[in-house]
């Protein structure tokens, strides 16, 4: 109860008449007068006497405090008359309607909810001290988005039955932005160079969306924490941040940030040794440690350090495994000695492994890629490695796991893996633009976990002029319980180069229909078989060059093969759409058999490597091999030749033009194929927290090498032949799939390349 309500409720039971103090009777009934929507019986629960009962003085008091206590009336008077007690109420309004008039910034139903938690809510009775309230709710909510110029205004409307209305008028004004953040005391490196470290910042290109330039008191101490970071990480271990001053313009728009620092000196590590109950051997343990005698202190190091440490420890099932690096320093010197006390704690083993979050994945999708078995010792190794089997599928956005132990026991523990879905139905386009085709637009619709089940469905459709497919594959990843997969293809597949002006005129029809198998090796090793029949029949022009025409009128133009396909793939990314480190390897061979008139091998090799470079950097590195060759005095079919240049290979190239040429500059494609690539990915500027958009520099090389030149005669392979460009490429996870746009340069180029600066493929990563 309020103190104001305490008063009135004094002052209600000090003017009750007399009678009441004079001598206490015995109540012969009691009758409830004034209410209208409150029962009868919700008042007698209150009372503290009842029929028959002695209502004395105390028990007055008592009744009155206790109705005012309940908030329904704003008026109680209990009078007497020959035993019976008449209690009379006048109730408060209740709200009838809540209505906010100026609301931009937000939508009605997030500030309604904001000001129910306050108790002001349709339908409740009202209090008018809890309007204030609800005005401070309002301005606090604009508070947080930089609205400090707001105006709120509230007014009560009675209404008809004891009811009001409730209306707030809101001016919002302007967002008050961040003018200046100052940094002072700061001697070893300049403010601009500190200043990167903030992800709050003043108005710039991209603030407008990023709403950075908005002060946030959560982002600012974010942002003093990353700069005490960025100072740990190069020796200064007494940093220390003295204050911070944020003042508001008086017009209200503006907010001036002010960070008083005091760097110290730079420090230099002489020694680090290990301490404590290891269990492992110290030799194994020291080779974890990454900060070594002589470096500049780093605490991103030593960090790093006691998380091997305590990882590998969990390898062996300590769960709770503890590591305290505890510094020595001499501050005369600017040195510093670390001892890495190493507490095993106790062993535990796994109790239960709980999925949660898969509305749509059935659990035993998810289960069947979690290494960690439940009754057996923790290992930490086998539950990160369950977290990249997770992440590689592309079924979810987000995977977390935690180990949290059971309560009321010392060695168990729980994994509880969760996970948020992503839409795994996809429609993908890729598009491109050049002198010869002009706009080219393909596409595909894949289903990669069908009614949950982790199986893959997909159907694809190129439109093309020059390139027409139809296809449609199913693939069920765990055919059986040991992970071998089964998987069925059928396509049809026309390519018509008679619509390019810079590639040799052909045309070929191609039906097909395969089966594959899939075998996991280990963990990260998988190999793959496939047997497919195709027939193919080629069409050649007047204007097509001769080789294409010798072979036509050599081994005729309806062709059949039954074709062999084997991979090797090694994965090891840890993430499918945007790794940071790991690598994939990749070896195949397609080998067209005796069993079918076209008789040939192609074999490629794939090397692709992620190095992490700091928070933001990743550096890719990326390599392609490609040979092939006819078999039994057979010559490679030209319309299997390898083809580069374009957005899967060299960006910057129209697709499919690097390489051998005829007489009339066409491009014959070759039976050789060397392509690399560099890229350094890098978080957008002014999108450093968005983990949908991501920017990258990139480097690229290739070109094919054909048996033949522009005169028929053999070519071989030459570095010289190589073409190289470079750019920048933007690759966005939006909601139809993977978009990569590229803007590219050609660096080296030859006499009759077909260049192409801009391009971009909708659902395909590159």
């Amino acid at each position: 109860m309020t103190l104001n309500r305490l008063t009135l409720a004094l002052a209600a039971a000090f003017t009750v008449p007399a009678v009441f103090a004079a001598e206490p009777f015995v109540v012969k009934d009691i009758r409830v007068e004034g209410i209208q929507r409150t029962e009868a019986g919700t008042v007698f629960s209150y009372l503290p006497v009842k029929v028959g009962e002695t209502m004395t003085d105390e028990k007055t008091v008592a009744a009155i405090k206790a109705l005012y206590a309940t908030g329904f009336f704003k008026d109680v008077r209990l009078e007497a008359r020959d035993g019976v007690v008449i209690v009379t109420v006048e109730e408060r309004p209740s709200i009838a309607k809540i209505t906010l008039n100026g609301i931009k910034e937000f939508s009605e139903d997030d500030l309604k909810n904001g000001l129910k938690q306050t108790g002001l809510a349709e339908g409740r009775v009202l209090d008018r001290s809890l309007l204030d309230k609800a005005e401070q709710e309002l301005q606090r909510q604009y508070f947080n988005r930089g609205k400090y110029a707001v105006e709120i205004k509230s007014t009560l409307t009675p209404l008809e039955r004891n009811r009001v209305a409730v209306q707030f008028d809101v001016v919002e004004g302007d967002s008050a932005k961040i003018r200046q953040i100052n940094i002072v005391g700061n001697r070893a490196f300049k403010e601009k160079e500190l200043l990167k470290q903030f992800t709050s910042t003043t108005p710039g290109w991209l603030t407008w969306y990023t709403k950075n330039d908005q002060y946030s008191k959560s982002r600012l101490g974010g942002d003093i924490e990353a700069l005490r970071s960025f100072y740990l990480n190069r020796g200064y271990l007494e940093f220390n941040v003295e204050s911070t001053q944020v003042t508001i313009s008086p017009d209200k728009q503006g907010i001036y940030i002010t960070v008083n620092v005091t760097e110290g000196p730079q420090y230099k590590v002489t020694d680090v040794k290990l301490a404590g109950q290891m269990l492992v051997p110290e030799e194994e343990l020291k080779k974890l440690i990454t900060l070594k005698p002589g470096d500049i202190f780093q605490r991103d190091k030593l960090t790093e350090t006691t998380k091997k440490i305590g990882e590998r420890l969990g390898n062996d099932g300590y769960a709770f495994a503890n590591v305290n690096a505890v510094p020595e320093l001499e501050k005369d010197k600017h040195t510093v000695a670390f001892t890495l006390f190493v507490d095993p704690g106790r062993r535990v083993y796994v109790n239960r492994v709980n999925v949660a979050g898969n509305t749509k994945t059935r659990d035993e999708v998810v289960r069947r890629e979690i290494r960690q078995m439940e009754g057996a010792y923790y290992d930490a190794e086998k539950i990160n490695r369950s977290r990249d089997r997770l992440n590689r599928l592309g079924f979810f956005n987000e995977v977390n796991v935690e180990t949290p132990p059971v309560s009321g026991t010392t060695d168990q523990v729980d994994v509880n893996v969760s996970v948020a879905e992503k839409s795994t139905g996809n429609i993908m386009l890729g598009a491109g633009f050049s002198s010869s085709e002009g706009f080219v637009l393909s596409g595909s619709v894949s289903q990669s976990n069908v009614f949950g089940t982790g199986n893959r469905l997909s159907a694809q459709i190129n439109s093309g002029s020059v390139n027409t497919v139809y296809s449609l594959s199913f693939t069920n990843p765990y055919y059986t319980i040991d992970g071998i997969s089964l998987g069925y293809d059928i396509y049809r597949r026309d390519v018509d180069a008679r619509e390019l002006n810079n590639v040799g005129d052909y045309k070929t029809s191609s039906y097909g229909a395969g089966v594959r198998f899939g075998l996991p090796v280990n963990e990260r090793d998988f190999i793959s078989f496939g047997l497919t029949y195709e027939q193919t029949s080629v069409e050649t022009s007047s204007n097509s060059p001769v080789q294409y025409v010798n072979f036509v009128n050599t081994f005729g133009k309806d062709n059949d093969t039954l074709r062999l396909d084997s991979a090797w793939a090694r994965d090891t990314r840890n993430s499918f759409l945007f790794p940071t480190k790991g690598l994939m390897q990749r070896a195949a061979v397609e080998m067209g058999t005796p069993l079918g008139s076209l008789q040939y091998y192609k074999l490629t090799l794939q090397h692709q490597q992620y190095f992490p470079l700091g928070r933001n950097f990743t550096l890719m590195l990326n390599g392609e091999v490609g040979v092939g060759g006819g078999l039994s005095g057979k010559p490679l079919p030209f319309f299997k030749n390898f083809y580069a240049g374009g957005n899967s290979s060299v960006r910057g190239f129209e697709s499919g033009t690097l390489g051998p040429k005829d007489a009339g500059g066409d491009a014959l494609g070759g039976d050789k194929r060397l392509v690399g690539n560099a890229e350094l990915f890098f978080p957008l500027p002014g999108l450093k927290d968005d983990q949908s958009l991501r920017m990258s520099a990139f480097v690229d090389a290739g070109a094919t090498f054909g048996p033949n030149d522009q005169n028929g005669n053999f070519k071989k392979f030459a570095f010289d032949d190589m073409r190289y460009s470079a750019g920048l490429a933007v690759l966005w996870v939006s909601p139809l799939g993977p978009l990569k746009f590229s803007l590219a340069q050609p660096l080296v180029s030859k006499t009759g390349d077909e260049k192409e600066v801009f391009q971009f493929t909708l659902g395909n990563v590159f």
